[in-house]
C-alpha cells in the first residue's frame, strides 16, 4: 500500500512539474492578475504593467508638443451634492498617483504621488476606448470603414452565430449593442471578471468576443449599455478592414504626429494582439496632449490628425438613450458619444467630455476654457463609495477649470 501511495504521490508530483514547465507563464500571469489590485501592490502594479502582462509596444516620432510651465495653484475647495469639499483630500482620498492642468499650451499644475514620478507609464484602462475612437475615425475617413450602419460581421465572419451578428458598428461605438454582458468588477463571476482570468491565461480576446451573446429582451440602439467588449469587437473591425496590426496603425496615424513625449504600449493576449479596451500604457503628460489634441479638433503642429467631424461627432449624443442626464436607458447620468462620455449639465457652449477608466482614470476636456485634466489614480474603493466617483471627479474638475480660468481674467 505504501509503494501505491508513492508512485501516485510520484506520478502527481511529475505531472505538476509538467504542468509548471509547460503552463508557467500563464500560471504566473494568473498570480499577478489575482494580486493585481491589492490595497499594498496596486500602485506599483498599475505602473509596471509590462512585468506582468505580455505586451506591445507603440513607438512615437516627430516633434514633441511642448507644455510650456505656468505653475498656479488649484482652488482649496470644490462643491459636491451642495456640499464643500477640500481638494487636497479628494486628491489623497482617490489615492491619485498624476495629475497635470493643461490650459492652452501652459502646463498649470503637475504633481505626482505615492511614491510614483512623471516617468511612470500608467494603465490607462477604459481611457483607452476613445483613443480607439479617434483611430476609427481615421480610418472612417481614409475610406476603409464607409457605413457606420453596417454589421460588424459584415467585416468579422467569426462574430456570425455569436451575440455580434447583426450588431451595427455605430450601435458599438455607442455602447448600444444589446449584447449581454454584466461588468460588475465587484462580482466574481462577471463577464469582465472572466475576461480578466481571458487575460491572466494568455486566451485570444477574438475568441471571448465571439463567447458573448445578445440579450433578447434588448434591441441595439434603444438602451446605453456598458460592454467593454464592444470595444475590441471595433478594433477587430479596424484590423479586418484595413488587413493591419493596431499597433502600426496607432504608431503611423497618431502617435507620429501628435507630440507624445514617450513610447507607449498595450497590454496583449497570447497571440499578441493588444487589449483595446483598456490596456494602453502611457505617461501622465501623454494622456493630456491627447486631451489636447482632441481639445483641438484633432488639429496639431499643421496636420489634421483626426478628422475634425470625427471629433464633433464622437462627442455629440445623437440619441436620446445617450442624453446625459437622468433617464431609464442608463444606470449613470453621464452621456455617450462616440466611446467618450458627455458631461450632465455640459452644454454646446461648453463642450466637455471625458474618458473614464476603473480605479480613477480621466481626461477632462472643457473647450470653451481650453482646458485638460489628466488624472491617474489607483483608487481602490471608486465602486464602494456611497457618492458617484465619476460625478465627485466631475465637480472637482470643474471647479479647477473655473478657478484658473478666473484668476487668468
Amino acid at each position: 500500500m505504501k509503494k501505491i501511495a508513492l508512485y501516485v504521490s510520484a506520478t502527481l508530483l511529475v505531472l505538476l512539474l509538467i504542468g509548471y514547465a509547460v503552463y508557467h507563464k500563464e500560471i504566473r500571469q494568473l498570480y499577478h492578475v489575482i494580486y493585481l489590485f491589492d490595497e499594498d501592490r496596486i500602485v506599483k502594479n498599475f505602473t509596471n504593467m509590462d512585468a506582468i502582462i505580455p505586451i506591445v509596444e507603440i513607438r512615437r516620432a516627430g516633434e514633441v508638443r511642448p507644455l510650456h510651465p505656468n505653475p498656479q495653484q488649484l482652488p482649496e475647495t470644490f462643491l459636491f451634492n451642495s456640499t464643500e469639499r477640500i481638494l487636497s483630500d479628494w486628491i489623497e482620498e482617490t489615492a491619485t498617483t498624476g495629475l497635470v492642468v493643461i490650459k492652452g499650451e501652459s502646463l498649470l499644475y503637475e504633481d505626482y504621488f505615492l511614491g510614483t514620478d512623471e516617468f511612470d507609464r500608467r494603465i490607462s484602462w477604459s481611457v483607452a476606448k476613445s483613443f480607439l475612437s479617434a483611430l476609427f475615425g481615421i480610418v472612417v475617413e481614409e475610406g476603409y470603414i464607409p457605413d457606420l450602419n453596417v454589421p460588424a460581421s459584415d467585416y468579422v465572419p467569426m462574430l456570425i452565430g455569436t451575440g455580434y451578428e447583426g450588431i451595427t458598428i455605430k450601435n458599438l461605438l455607442n455602447m448600444s449593442s444589446g449584447v449581454r454582458f454584466n461588468e460588475d468588477y465587484m462580482d466574481f463571476n462577471s463577464d469582465i471578471n472572466r475576461f480578466g482570468r481571458a487575460i491572466a491565461f494568455g486566451q485570444s480576446f477574438d475568441e471571448f468576443a465571439a463567447s458573448l451573446q445578445n440579450d433578447p429582451n434588448v434591441e441595439q440602439g434603444t438602451y446605453l449599455h456598458y460592454v467593454s467588449i464592444d470595444t475590441h469587437v471595433l478594433g477587430i473591425v479596424i484590423r479586418a478592414a484595413t488587413g493591419r496590426s493596431i499597433q502600426e496603425l496607432f504608431e503611423e496615424k497618431i502617435w507620429a504626429y501628435a507630440g507624445f513625449e514617450y513610447d507607449a504600449y498595450f497590454i496583449a493576449d497570447g497571440l499578441g494582439e493588444p487589449m483595446v479596451l483598456g490596456g494602453l500604457n502611457l505617461r501622465t503628460r501623454d494622456y493630456a496632449r491627447f486631451g489636447m489634441l482632441m481639445r483641438d479638433g484633432g488639429y496639431f503642429n499643421g496636420r489634421q490628425i483626426v478628422p475634425e467631424n470625427w471629433v464633433n461627432e464622437s462627442i455629440t449624443p445623437d440619441a436620446p438613450h445617450l442624453e446625459p442626464g437622468e433617464r431609464d436607458s442608463a444606470s449613470t447620468w453621464f452621456g455617450y458619444g462616440y466611446q467618450w462620455w458627455i458631461p450632465p449639465q455640459s452644454t454646446e457652449t461648453t463642450r466637455e467630455f471625458m474618458a473614464f477608466g476603473i480605479y480613477g482614470q480621466y481626461i477632462y476636456i472643457n473647450m470653451d476654457k481650453n482646458i485638460v485634466i489628466a488624472k491617474n489614480s489607483a483608487d481602490t474603493r471608486f465602486a464602494l463609495r456611497s457618492e458617484n466617483s465619476d460625478l465627485l471627479a466631475l465637480a472637482a474638475f470643474r471647479a479647477i477649470a473655473d478657478y484658473v480660468t478666473e484668476k487668468e481674467e
